[in-house]
């Protein structure tokens, strides 16, 4: 019955690790950015919208579908960012148990 418990205590381990990592990610933010910069926009851990940052230029009359599309590009790199960074630290919590089928925990 040591199996067992050293089983149950590397749980308990490997549980204390994906809260640690999922309070990191609540702590992070990430960016994306659009047309060289114009568009920033800045998401939280957690996926909030935090900021969004235009350049003055796209202030054009006109110039509105642009300025749409710049937003919806920033934010699909910024989601990205935000899914990766999160793949990446319950890995890394969960050591060799993530590349088990079924881990949860990979999707934001």
């Amino acid at each position: 019955m040591k199996d067992i418990g050293a089983l149950m205590k590397q749980a308990g381990a490997m549980q204390a690790k994906l809260k640690a990592a999922q309070e990191r990610l609540s702590a992070s933010s990430v960016t994306g950015q659009s047309g060289a910069g114009l568009v920033t926009l800045t998401l939280s851990g957690s996926g909030d919208l935090l900021s969004i940052a235009i350049d003055d230029s796209l202030m054009q009359p006109g110039d509105s579908e642009i300025l749409q599309d710049l937003i919806l590009a920033a934010h699909k790199t910024a989601r990205q960012r935000l899914e990766a960074l999160q793949a990446e630290l319950m890995r890394d919590a969960a050591g060799p148990l993530a590349n088990m089928p079924g881990f949860p925990g990979l999707g934001v």
